[in-house]
């Protein structure tokens, strides 16, 4: 069983994760990096394979929106709605 600190140190990180996944558009390395904070919400079972092959797919695109592209290929509805994007 996990201890409220490890609980703690979860809660911690899966925020600064947020926070990557969420990196304006446009800045230098920005894809890479929400590429990379998707990989966290994937493997922690909050986000679909689809879903992150869009971020691996805009990665080297820092100027490029995964969210509509999300959108217009119909996977990922969870992970929209939690993002907020309509």
């Amino acid at each position: 069983m996990a201890s409220e600190a490890e609980n703690l140190d979860a809660e911690a990180e899966a925020a600064d994760q947020w926070q990557l996944v969420n990196t304006p558009l446009g800045e230098p390395w920005s894809g890479r990096t929400r590429y990379a904070a998707a990989m966290f919400f994937f493997k922690r079972g909050e986000m679909n394979a689809e879903t992150l092959e869009v971020y691996r797919i805009c990665a080297r695109l820092d100027s490029e929106n995964p969210l509509p592209i999300i959108r217009d290929r119909s996977v990922g509805k969870d992970w929209l709605k939690r993002i907020g994007f309509e």
